[in-house]
């Protein structure tokens, strides 16, 4: 199995995405740059945590006009799976390829610490390898985490079970109904405020990560691809 890990400028986690599926889940990996225009080889695309372009304006609000974006959407719309992490999942919002936006932390403070986290939705092709309402716990570190979305959206994501994490024991950010990660309809987006690729090894705090990773690496076998 082939992942791609897109790198813009400002990104600071690409380094911990390439060491997770590298070293730990021993698969294939390369880096693609921002200004690339195809993913074509690739089996999974993973768009790391940071500051993309400074963050300015809003996070990932330039991003999503990067060249390997406009790749990204045909590489979601054939099917495969997309991760985003953090910053990933503000780039992805603000593409269009999953509903909503994120606003500043409630208190407006920078939060960085472990959180606990609730397994919602363990039937996607990221989750199959949690328990259902299972707790794990995994790192955050960012500034605008705050999710949200309007009523009819939010109904939405309910009825399609398109809710995989909840923030357990406290929200640190003010997200709506606790969301810590969502997909898109078709269950092969998802994005994620939390660092799976932070928590891949017990050396640095636990392994509740390296099952996001397996689960997608079950997946791209299970259809009939050879990892």
């Amino acid at each position: 199995m082939k992942f791609a890990v897109i790198q813009f400028p400002g990104s600071n986690c690409d380094h911990d995405m390439y060491h997770a599926i590298r070293d730990i889940l021993q698969e294939d990996v390369e880096y693609v740059s921002s200004t690339a225009t195809s993913l074509e080889g690739f089996d999974a695309v993973m768009i790391p945590g940071g500051f993309s372009y400074g963050d300015y304006l809003r996070s990932g609000a330039i991003a999503r006009f990067a060249p390997i974006m406009e790749a990204v959407k045909e590489f979601a719309a054939s099917g495969k799976l997309v991760l985003g992490t953090c910053n990933g999942f503000q780039i992805l919002c603000e593409a269009g390829l999953l509903p909503g936006a994120f606003l500043r932390n409630k208190d407006l403070l920078f939060v960085c610490k472990q959180q606990d986290l609730r397994v919602v939705n363990n039937q996607t092709p990221f989750t199959k390898h949690f328990d259902s309402g299972e707790t794990i716990t995994l790192p955050i570190a960012h500034g605008e985490g705050n999710y949200y979305c309007n009523d009819d959206t939010l109904e939405e994501l309910k009825a399609n079970q398109q809710i995989v994490f909840t923030y357990q024991g406290d929200n640190p950010n003010g997200s709506l109904a606790n969301i810590a990660g969502i997909t898109n309809k078709a269950g092969n987006v998802i994005g994620l405020m939390p660092h799976p690729e932070r928590a891949v090894e017990a050396l640095i705090g636990g392994k509740d990560g390296l099952k996001v990773f397996e689960s997608i690496r079950d997946e791209y076998q299970n259809l009939g691809g050879q990892a």
